[in-house]
């Protein structure tokens, strides 16, 4: 069983994310923890992501957000980018 990474000092004191870490392994667990934020079976507009992203993070780049989510396969999106949705898990909540 792979050990969840503490993201603790990349949040401030609301739980926002205040910084993307340059280590990999570091950085898809604080997409992971901005992707918990999405709901399961729920279709997303683009600007509904973007406020979600915007009320996770505080250092005002919600695009980059919405990218690495979708680059990861943390949200998968229409072509058109006309909806985004959260992949199903499987039984070890790996995406």
């Amino acid at each position: 069983m792979e050990k969840k990474l503490d993201v603790k000092q990349f949040l401030d004191e609301s739980g926002k994310i205040v910084q993307l870490s340059e280590n990999k392994k570091k950085r898809r667990a604080l997409l992971e923890y901005l992707a918990e934020k999405f709901e399961p079976d729920c279709d997303y507009s683009e600007r509904a992501v973007n406020e979600i992203c915007s009320k996770w993070h505080t250092f005002g780049d919600y695009f980059l957000l919405r990218r690495e989510l979708v680059d990861y396969g943390l949200l998968c999106r229409e072509q058109d980018g006309s909806r985004y949705w959260k992949p199903e898990t499987n039984r070890n909540g790996k995406w």
